[in-house]
């Protein structure tokens, strides 16, 4: 073996072991596998990157959100109605005069307008109230199972009050209302999705591998679906629910109408993919080797277009995020004693609320706006990462 062959074997053999693990050569992926190729696209754009992070944090939130609010989301203080938000600092004056390291929020003094008997909150820079992490505070089941009273932040004593993001009409800590609300409100989107996905992949798979009076009969109920007008008709079925039922029954049928009409685009996508795919050779070749009808389906064809779908998904998410937020807005969707972003800004749809206390809408609002900027954001990247012809 000469010496210009070793030089060969080691300029073939080099790269295989360094392309995928150093990401700075896409040439040497070819071998790589569907998701790899994905993921290696996905995590070059950091917009989705960054949307993808916050996404996962505000589920982090929603399941954890007994241990990370600090109060109940019931609990109520009358005498604090439209208290304004509160800041952290870190430092107090010592007796000695220095500072010291004290993180705490500062208190309040309350003054009542003698003409219009409207309550004032001030600041008072002398009343210190402590907190600190991971604190004892007020008794709570985590996820409905586990009794614990631990909580990550919040005031050292019990009879001190913090509102970092406010109180509303009465009295009741926005911030932890905001934490629970982030549990339904993510949810109900993401439980809706998995319906609409249900629902779309099969009868849009259903509709372009069969063709015929399926495919015809499979797209006209999809247009009939499609012409009604779909805020009018969640009005409808929303007021029709019985005021007798639970907050947990109300939950699902609101999934289910927010879901009901949103799988008819999927459903049109998947079939123009599988009308593309279905002749294709590997699909040829399966058929020949003796697969059924259902196999080709979901074994063959269907998982090629999975990269498609959890694009489209992503992207339909905050539409299900909006539409509850909607309805519960209007006060025909979800209702008290049920926490959503959308219930809390029911509570803001009043000139007078906005006008004393616009922490009220400014915070439901801007969980709302950049929960469904993420989804749109992390969709598009997952729609371009899934892009065979992107670059």
């Amino acid at each position: 073996m000469t010496a210009h062959s070793f030089i060969t074997d080691d300029l073939e053999s080099a790269p295989a072991t360094s392309a995928l693990a150093t990401g700075t050569a896409p040439e040497n992926m070819a071998a790589a596998g569907q998701w790899t190729l994905i993921w290696h696209k996905f995590r070059r754009n950091k917009v989705a990157v960054f949307a993808g992070s916050l996404i996962l944090m505000l589920y982090f939130i929603g399941l954890f959100a007994e241990f990370l609010a600090p109060a109940l989301p019931e609990a109520s203080r009358p005498q604090f109605t439209y208290a304004p938000p509160q800041s952290i600092s870190l430092f107090a004056p010592a007796e000695d005069g220095s500072s010291r390291f004290l993180p705490h929020v500062k208190g309040y003094t309350q003054s009542v307008d003698p003409e219009s008997l409207r309550r004032t909150f001030v600041v008072d820079d002398a009343l210190i109230v402590p907190i600190g992490f991971f604190v004892r505070g007020p008794e709570y089941k985590l996820w409905g199972l586990i009794p614990a009273d631990l909580h990550l932040m919040g005031p050292l004593k019990a009879t001190d009050t913090m509102y970092l993001m406010g109180s509303d009409k009465l009295g009741r800590d926005l911030l932890s209302r905001l934490i629970y609300g982030t549990r339904i409100s993510m949810s109900i989107g993401l439980v809706g999705v998995l319906v609409s996905l249900c629902f779309g992949v099969t009868l849009g798979s259903l509709s372009g591998f069969y063709g015929g009076w399926v495919d015809m009969t499979i797209q006209r109920g999809i247009e009939i679906i499609s012409s009604m007008p779909t805020i009018p008709l969640w009005l409808g079925l929303a007021a029709a629910i019985p005021i007798t039922w639970s907050p947990l029954q109300v939950y699902f049928i609101i999934t289910l109408i927010v879901s009901l009409f949103g799988w008819t685009g999927l459903a049109r996508e998947v079939r123009g993919r599988f009308f593309a795919l279905r002749s294709e050779d590997f699909v040829t070749a399966a058929r020949l080797d003796g697969s059924r009808e259902r196999r080709l389906i979901f074994r063959h064809i269907l998982p090629s277009l999975t990269s498609h779908i959890l694009a489209v998904v992503t992207l339909a998410l905050p539409t299900m995020i909006v539409a509850e937020t909607a309805l519960s807005f209007l006060g025909i969707g979800l209702k008290a004693p049920v926490v959503s972003w959308g219930v809390l800004l029911q509570d803001a749809q009043n000139v007078r609320t906005i006008a004393t206390a616009p922490w009220l809408l400014i915070w439901p609002a801007g969980a709302v706006v950049i929960a469904v900027l993420s989804f749109n954001f992390l969709g598009d990247g997952m729609r371009d990462a899934a892009d065979p012809y992107e670059s």
